[in-house]
């Protein structure tokens, strides 16, 4: 891989983790503000070493694992930096698998957000589709149907792996809403007595199903283990920091989730259309990342600006 494109890729992987994962460091903050000091640094440091060596590490290796099991464990680690014809040709042939089930993932997360979750209307439509609630199911269950259909016709493997995606949206979506209503009670202090290591444990695990969406989004930048082990990682070292120092300025800029939910539409839109056979240039994906991105902090700073000078 020539420096740029790694260098952009790795840069993308970083700013996406960054976003999609604000949810997380929030509940993240929340919760933190009401354990000791001790345990907030036994959070910080091993909590973060668990995030990035066992989730961000671990969980994308076992994904391409799974997905091409004919390379081993250690083989799939190294999969993608092996010139070797098989091993490329095995990752090649197993790739529109993994990249149909995470795209039906993807997309799923962003129409759930455009038609249920409440948020600050950034672009013109969203307000109608608030509105619209009722339709998300709708929308998304023909939209599998699709998928599936068109999946059916090349490989039933990959029909099956879009049924596997958006299983997987249900199940860490239900995680997610039990999280959301455990932090609630935890931090009113509805939820009984709870020692320091009990809510770290938590944390682990909310950490651990936030991320799936991050993870399962970088495959859309690289099928490469390695490069999404370190962009995810200094993502994840990023926004610890932020959690720890800066949460509540960040929580100020209104417009980040949508910069990252329209993130994940358009990378879950590039797996589903690379899955079919489609050929996106590499950088597009990092380029339009963080040009999304910026648009939305840029509009969130603003926003901020005009709030501060009234």
């Amino acid at each position: 891989m020539e420096i740029l494109p790694l260098i952009l890729t790795i840069l993308g992987l970083c700013v996406f983790e960054i976003v999609s994962s604000i949810d997380n460091a929030v509940v993240n903050a929340e919760v933190l503000g009401t354990m000791s000091k001790k345990g907030q640094r036994w959070f910080l440091i091993w909590g973060f070493l668990f995030a990035v060596i066992i989730v961000r590490g671990l969980l994308p290796w076992v994904i391409v694992w799974a997905t091409v099991p004919e390379l081993g464990f250690i083989g799939s680690l190294t999969a993608t930096f092996s010139s070797h014809p098989e091993v490329m040709s095995a990752v090649a042939h197993s790739a529109p698998i993994l990249l149909t089930g995470g795209g039906i993932f993807l997309i799923f997360l962003f129409f759930h957000w455009l038609f249920l979750e409440p948020k600050n209307f950034g672009l013109p439509g969203e307000k109608f589709f608030a509105k619209q609630g009722i339709w998300f199911y709708a929308v998304v269950a023909v939209l599998l149907s699709v998928i599936v259909w068109k999946a059916l016709q090349i490989n039933p493997v990959m029909a099956f792996s879009a049924v596997i995606g958006s299983t997987a949206f249900f199940i860490t979506h239900g995680f997610k809403q039990n999280a959301e209503q455990a932090e609630h009670a935890m931090v009113h202090g509805k939820g009984g007595k709870m020692s320091d290591i009990s809510k770290i444990m938590y944390l682990e695990v909310i950490d651990a199903t936030f991320s799936i969406d991050g993870v399962l989004g970088a495959f859309a930048f690289t099928m490469s283990v390695p490069l999404i082990i370190l962009g995810n990682g200094l993502g994840a070292l990023v926004l610890r920091k932020l959690t720890v120092s800066n949460i509540e300025r960040i929580k100020k800029y209104a417009y980040l989730k949508n910069g990252a939910m329209y993130s994940i539409l358009v990378l879950g839109t590039i797996m589903l259309l690379e899955s079919f056979g489609a050929h996106i240039p590499k950088l597009v994906t990092p380029l339009a990342t963080m040009a999304i991105v910026g648009y939305f902090f840029w509009k969130s700073h603003i926003h901020l600006k005009d709030l501060q000078n009234i």
